[in-house]
């Protein structure tokens, strides 16, 4: 039975029905281990760049994911929109095994780099393919509490996720926190492979070929080929996609250099990136169209503002006001959260709120939450403040980020899904990574008041400002009612 029969058969289903159970649980369950995974890397990587001599390559050694992600979830998109997303989900997360496992053992900072590239790959494929997953399998109407749920696979890691990370690192060793992850992937793995394979989750024909999962779609929407015409041949796609992270990857290390060519080759890795970005995106996403090209764009600055500062929170706490690393990732925690509670917000009332005025909430809340880190690094006092205000962005960030992802959706065909999808999360990735390594060029070269930390939250807020513009412009897709 196809996932479409499998909707009119069960019009009344839900993401813990006995259809949708195993497949619910085991991309939770994913989800939950690329959280602690995020939180953990965040939290000790001050202690593992100390340890491995690699202060220059701080920033890239967090953005370096990000950046192998962008081809890692091209290949991902356009594998599930050919074949299903099964097979590029397994592939997936065979490579992020293998990128945990060589950062774990890694001897050097060159060798740590290259285990996280290897992991970011993994990581990118894995996210879009559990996105189309839900594409295909779940009804529209249960798309944002599905969404929902994957921001709450973060409660758990959010609580505990830094707090264990830090302890691990002090007490054990940092090595154990990769290393913990990837054994813990693998029983996740084993588990959801049986689920998955008799699900429904095959490729879709086009709407031209009869009662298409397309029917009724918006004619101004680009069906699967259109989609790929867009972005060129997967060959073509997957080219640029490689530039974009070899931009990326090229502007983190960048840091390496003396601060007046470090600039220049950031400066040019970024419009590179720019350039070779724009296929791989929906038309008009880099001019602000309105509806989708809006919401993909969106998802990028937020993503850059949020992760790029986020990198330097545990790194703040321990080298300005002398926590250990145990307690380190106490910011973290609370964003965690915070993210939650705003996210299950939005999956209750999001239809109710609208999108503009999500936008607006969501962005005015990180603005006040960096901002209070900003005050706190400025001044060098209240170490509170960073807690409670990487809380309040964490909040906005729950509230905007699943929004994105049900507008995506909203805006697309079964037969798009996985470039559109891919296009989110290439944004996504692509955003974060330029804004950490530009960061990470400031951090090391704009010190303000004796410390590079006020220059992060203040390029944090100057990129939300902007995010207004994107955010007047998100239009409301084809949302069904939660």
């Amino acid at each position: 039975m196809s996932a479409a029969e499998l909707r009119r058969e069960r019009p009344g289903a839900s993401i813990w029905d006995r259809d949708h159970l195993g497949v619910t649980l085991g991309a939770i369950a994913l989800v939950f281990l690329a959280a602690v995974e995020a939180l953990a890397v965040t939290t000790v990587m001050p202690v593992v760049s100390a340890e491995l001599h690699g202060e220059e390559l701080f920033a890239l050694s967090l953005s370096g994911p990000l950046a192998t992600g962008v081809i890692g979830m091209v290949v991902s998109g356009a594998w599930s929109d050919r074949g299903g997303p099964r097979a590029p989900l397994y592939f997936a997360i065979l490579l992020f095994m293998l990128g945990l496992l060589v950062a774990g053992a890694a001897p050097d900072i060159y060798t740590f780099v290259v285990g996280r590239l290897v992991q970011g790959l993994g990581g990118g494929g894995q996210i879009v393919a559990l996105y189309v997953v839900v594409a295909r399998l779940y009804p529209p109407e249960l798309h944002s509490r599905m969404f929902a749920s994957f921001s709450a696979a973060w409660v758990v890691p959010a609580m505990v996720g830094p707090f264990l990370a830090g302890a691990v690192a002090e007490f054990l060793h940092w090595r154990w926190t990769f290393f913990g992850v990837a054994g813990l992937t693998v029983l996740a793995f084993l588990r959801m492979a049986p689920r998955l394979r008799g699900a429904p989750l095959g490729p879709v024909p086009d709407a031209t070929e009869g009662e298409g999962a397309g029917a009724g779609a918006d004619p101004t929407l680009p069906t699967a080929g259109a989609a790929e015409r867009a972005g060129g041949s997967i060959t073509v796609r997957l080219v640029l996609a490689t530039i974009v992270a070899v931009a990326a990857i090229g502007a983190g290390f960048a840091a390496e250099l003396r601060p007046s060519t470090g600039w220049l080759v950031a400066a040019a890795c970024v419009v590179v990136a720019g350039f070779a970005i724009r296929p791989l995106l929906p038309r008009g996403t880099l001019l602000i169209r309105r509806g989708l090209p809006s919401v993909i764009l969106m998802r990028g600055v937020i993503a850059g503002a949020f992760f790029g500062s986020e990198t330097y929170v545990p790194k703040l706490m321990m080298e300005r006001f002398d926590f250990t690393p145990t307690f380190a990732g106490l910011a973290l925690t609370v964003a965690g959260l915070t993210w939650t509670v705003a996210s299950f917000t939005q999956g209750r009332y999001g239809e109710r709120l609208g999108s503009t005025r999500i936008a607006m909430i969501g962005i005015g809340l990180m603005i006040a939450g960096v901002g209070g880190v900003l005050v706190s690094a400025l001044l060098g006092v209240a170490p509170w403040l960073v807690v409670v205000g990487w809380g309040v962005g964490g909040a906005g960030m729950g509230l905007l980020y699943p929004w994105l992802s049900v507008l995506t959706l909203a805006y697309s065909t079964p037969q798009n899904s996985g470039f559109n999808l891919s296009a989110l999360s290439i944004s996504d990735s692509a955003g974060a990574a330029l804004m950490i390594a530009i960061v990470g060029m400031a951090f090391l070269t704009f010190p303000i008041a004796g410390s590079g930390f006020p220059i992060v939250y203040l390029l944090a807020i100057v990129l939300l400002l902007f995010g207004v513009v994107p955010g007047s412009r998100l239009g409301r897709g084809r949302v069904v009612e939660s």
